[in-house]
């Protein structure tokens, strides 16, 4: 599989709402990060959903190394 592109070299804080699904993007290159934009076309990179149980600050990952997808682990320390 291809490797993602990362998109950023922090975590994006996004606030969520108790109830929605969020679609992070797997391979970095939507220009709505941290969310698909539909950029994967084509490729073997699919959005991961993220279903928000509360409403809250939720981490997404930027740097697409996280193993916990869609959220932030600290891959981008290690990078």
């Amino acid at each position: 599989m291809t490797k993602a592109i990362r998109a950023s070299d922090t975590p994006y804080a996004v606030e969520v709402e108790s109830g929605k699904n969020y679609f992070w993007c797997a391979c970095g290159k939507s220009a709505n990060q941290p969310f698909c934009d539909g950029s994967h076309s084509g490729s073997d990179f699919r959005p991961v959903k993220y279903a928000a149980s509360e409403t809250k600050k939720a981490f997404f990952c930027g740097c697409k190394s996280t193993a916990s997808q869609p959220m932030c682990d600290g891959s981008h320390k290690q990078v």
